[in-house]
């Protein structure tokens, strides 16, 4: 008996689908390295807040790597490191590679654009004594969320004269932060009785920004007037530079880890710098140079991707067809023998909301990175839904690079769902699947994830430069 039950062991071994803790499985090497890392990626995070900073500190790291600005028609040649930045907001850059670009390139496209508020136009009004600022919510939040913390002011202002200024308020040491308080409960048996999507009426989520007279003035407008004054003298500009600024309130946190044991990682638009930052390390890290190796880093994909920094727009069909011009290669070659992985974040399951997750293909805390056949809702509608031989592929860089990996899905069957950049790829004529870290709490002002999880996808990102 003994022997018949080492036999069926053997052979369950060899059939089934061993899912294991990632802790279970790694050595206390690799977790101490995915603790360095992680020390890296919040860096990244507390300097990356918006797009713009996103962009400015990836450039940053990519010229410490020996990237240079691209110039059209510059001479290329094999692991020559360049990069192009798409109007600030977004970042396109390739390594080239030993192959000919006929024969394809190895491509990670990430979205550095998370859930924010952004201001309106005509911002700036005073009401009760108080100054305020009116916004408009970016991507999908849910409201309720973003009130009684506290916020910064992040973006640029175009000023009159065509010249520019950075503004952030509140992410230095000592600096004022701003907020939208809550209803008091004691006032609000009625907001109560209401479902939580329209609890919060959008047009009040008005941000807080001084109730101080300026002393001299009379009649009106005195507390607008201080907090123009106090803008004014800082920045440079008037009410009327609000009509050409982007300006856009985010979470006053700082990354950190979470849990007793530091396993969890916690901060503001991890959605999807996570995947951002691994991508872009995947990039500078990787040994082998046979193909081409691009990466984005894209724009407005919370919004649909549209835009001239999204990735609808053709900046990046330009930058490629750009390199392949240097090789005298056909753009449409080159991208039909393309891979993508389609860097972004997926729903973790999470037991105290257990019922929307079909918890056999749900993504899992610790699993490694999540490999996503497709995303989209209802119909898998909205999702290229990557082939057999595609996922087969992912599976076999994966594996002989020892990433650890495991399936995921956005939650149960018409419950929930959600579009990435990997259709807009797909729609290229480019082989694309994606993959990416679970997220707990997608979307909010405060997410979560692991910190494992994160340095696999970093791995899995290297892996897929290095084919």
């Amino acid at each position: 008996m003994s022997e018949e039950k080492k036999a069926w062991e053997k052979r369950k071994e060899q059939l089934f689908l061993d899912k294991k803790n990632g802790y279970d499985v790694v050595d206390e090497g690799t977790v101490g390295a995915a603790a360095d890392y992680c020390e890296g990626y919040k860096k990244f995070l507390d300097a990356a807040k918006t797009e713009r900073e996103a962009v400015k500190a990836a450039v940053a790291l990519a010229e410490e790597q020996g990237f240079v600005p691209y110039v059209r028609g510059m001479a290329l040649k094999a692991g020559d490191k360049v990069y192009r930045s798409n109007r600030g907001k977004s970042l396109l850059l390739a390594v080239i590679g030993e192959a000919s670009l006929a024969e394809g390139i190895q491509i990670g496209a990430a979205h550095i654009d998370s859930p924010r508020l952004d201001l309106k136009p005509y911002p700036l009004y005073e009401d009760g004594d108080f100054a305020l600022l009116k916004t408009h919510y970016y991507g999908g939040i849910r409201k309720y969320q973003w009130l009684s913390i506290p916020l910064e002011l992040h973006g640029v202002v175009v000023r009159k004269d065509g010249t520019s200024v950075e503004v952030r308020i509140g992410a230095e040491p000592g600096d004022p932060v701003l907020a939208i308080p809550d209803l008091l409960p004691h006032l609000a048996a009625a907001q109560s009785q209401k479902p939580m999507g329209t609890a919060v009426d959008p047009e009040n989520l008005n941000i807080f920004i001084g109730s101080r007279p300026y002393a001299e003035a009379e009649g009106s407008d005195r507390i607008k007037l201080a907090v123009l004054d106090l803008l004014n003298e800082k920045y440079g500009i008037t009410e009327e530079d609000f009509l050409s600024a982007e300006l856009c309130a985010v979470p006053a946190y700082s990354a950190v880890d979470v849990g007793l044991d530091r396993s969890l990682l916690g901060a503001y638009g991890q959605d999807d710098r996570v995947c951002s930052y691994a991508a872009l390390k995947g990039l500078f890290d990787a040994e082998k140079r046979h193909k081409t190796a691009v990466c984005i880093l894209a724009d407005k994909e919370e919004i649909g991707s549209d835009g001239v920094t999204g990735m609808q727009s053709q900046a990046f069909d330009t930058f490629v067809a750009d390199l392949c011009d240097s090789q005298g290669v056909s753009l449409r070659e080159c991208f039909e023998h393309s891979f993508c992985l389609s860097a972004d974040v997926t729903a973790c399951y999470d037991p105290n909301f257990a019922n929307v997750y079909d918890k056999r293909n749900s993504s899992l805390i610790n699993r490694g990175v999540g490999l996503c056949k497709y995303t989209g809702s209802r119909g898998k509608s909205g999702a290229s839904d990557a082939s057999a031989e595609v996922m087969g592929y992912a599976r076999r860089v994966f594996e002989r690079a020892n990433v650890l990996w495991h399936v995921a899905e956005l939650g149960k069957v018409d419950v929930g769902g959600g579009g990435t950049v990997a259709l807009f790829m797909a729609n290229r004529n480019i082989d694309t699947v994606d993959a990416g870290v679970s997220v707990l709490g997608m979307h909010a002002p405060f997410e979560v994830t692991g910190k494992l999880d994160c340095y696999m996808t970093y791995l899995a990102m290297k892996a897929v430069f290095e084919e």
